[in-house]
């Protein structure tokens, strides 16, 4: 029984012969937005699509943080100026926003941080092993 039946069961319970029978491939089709496989590739920006940079010197700010990443804009944040307990919490703050818009978060330097939306891709990667550093 699908998901769906079960919620329509739930909420107008029909008579046994008032029942439709589904076909396996007819429960196979119902898919829900979820559940479509998403698009990898970026698509095209809007026009207005800003990075934001924010240092943030209380946890208190961490919330202007997240309205901008629901605003769908990537969000570069230093956490210098923050204490190492403030840091943690804008840091898990941030993880759950960025996962409720379906984005990423990656660290880019010490105590910095590159929160994007979904709709921002990330090309690259940044080494911060200094035991490779070219001198």
């Amino acid at each position: 029984m699908g998901f769906t039946k079960k919620i329509k069961d739930f909420i107008a319970p029909m008579e046994e012969d008032e029942l439709l029978e589904i076909t396996e491939e007819e429960e196979d089709e119902v898919v829900n937005e979820y559940e479509k496989p998403q698009n990898q590739k970026v698509s095209k920006l809007p026009q207005d699509t800003k990075m934001v940079l924010f240092e943030p010197r209380a946890y208190a700010e961490v919330e202007e943080i997240g309205s901008h990443l629901k605003e769908k804009r990537a969000a570069v944040v230093n956490l210098h100026r923050l204490q190492s307990s403030a840091a943690q919490r804008t840091i898990d703050f941030l993880s759950g926003v960025i996962f409720a818009v379906d984005g990423s978060i990656q660290k880019i330097g010490p105590k910095v941080i590159l929160c994007t939306p979904r709709n921002i891709g990330v090309a690259g990667s940044i080494n911060l092993d200094d035991t490779n550093d070219v001198q």
